[in-house]
């Protein structure tokens, strides 16, 4: 039989709790929205031992349930004495989007009903911020399609079983365009020769193969990659060993369109050499204006998110 796997689903309202549960339904999880954490630990129990109908589960916990989301923290506690395995996954999303989210549905914030929207979310990140810092998975649906948000969770969500390692996913990004919010480590590329200087490479990515033999035909590139790669190298196993479950390596630019995504598909290849489970994701790529592209594998750009 599968193992007993529980998500447990948070964040900020209007970054997607909804849309996850839905999709994650569709993976045969049994899914509860809204369920007050004081209930959590007996739940869980009585779903470990119902087989396999209810060896997968998703709930949903957040803000809405008022002066019931502080006991959260107690919840947790209680399944870590229990010897239940949780997952958190946290939803979030820039201000200036959940206040345009908020806008289009013509809805109010459940902590600032009859006040601005502003005031509401400043309040719910206070009362949000110590659950995110023990969150295993951080989700930014800013730039998120809903398409994209189903094929992450299910990368992510719809393998059951045993573990396969720390999954890892390298993330170019431009910095015109901000720091990708879930990221774990970022590095700056921008100090590496730019092809946008040369007029022949200045729209084509850095997955082009005069472009990505351009910027690797530097000695300071190389030089830089020995070092990247030895510290990606040292500090995986690592993270593997404290029980890390996402490690998400950010790789910038200026654009997100030439150094940066050439330094991610070395990154890219050097792990999947090394057996890692390994995604990519260019997540400002395309923003630019790009008129010849190739593609190598398919890219998923999970955090080009709704």
């Amino acid at each position: 039989m599968e193992a007993f796997r529980l998500l447990i689903v948070t964040g900020m309202s209007g970054a997607g709790k909804t849309q996850v549960l839905q999709a994650l339904e569709d993976m045969g999880y049994l899914c509860i929205d809204n369920i007050p954490p004081v209930l959590i630990p007996k739940l869980s129990e009585i779903c470990r031992q119902g087989g396999e109908r209810t060896n997968r589960v998703a709930l949903v916990v957040d803000i809405r349930g008022g002066e019931f989301f502080e006991a959260l923290s107690t919840s947790l506690d209680n399944l870590k004495e229990m010897k239940v395995d949780y997952e958190i996954v946290f939803m979030d999303a820039t201000d200036e989007t959940l206040i345009r989210r908020y806008k289009e549905t013509r809805r109010s914030h459940p902590l600032a009903p009859n006040g601005r929207i502003t005031s509401g979310l400043k309040q719910e990140r206070a009362i949000l911020d110590s659950v995110r810092h023990k969150a295993d998975f951080i989700i930014d649906t800013t730039n998120m399609k809903t398409a994209a948000l189903k094929d992450y969770l299910k990368e992510r969500f719809a393998q059951v079983g045993q573990k396969q390692g720390m999954a890892i996913t390298v993330v170019s990004f431009g910095f015109k365009y901000g720091l990708p919010l879930d990221a774990d480590m970022v590095w700056d590329v921008r100090f590496l020769p730019n092809p946008f200087y040369i007029p022949e490479y200045r729209h084509k990515t850095g997955r082009v193969k005069e472009v990505n033999e351009y910027i690797h035909s530097f000695d300071v590139t190389e030089e830089f990659k020995r070092r990247y790669f030895d510290t990606i190298d040292f500090l995986v196993p690592n993270y593997e060993q404290e029980g890390k479950s996402q490690f998400i390596v950010a790789v910038g630019c200026t654009g997100g369109m030439h150094r940066s995504v050439a330094m991610a598909e070395a990154l890219y290849a050097h792990l999947s050499e090394k057996g890692y489970r390994v995604s990519i994701e260019h997540r400002d790529m395309m923003k630019n204006n790009v008129e010849e592209d190739f593609n190598p594998h398919q890219v998923i750009s999970a955090c080009d998110e709704q």
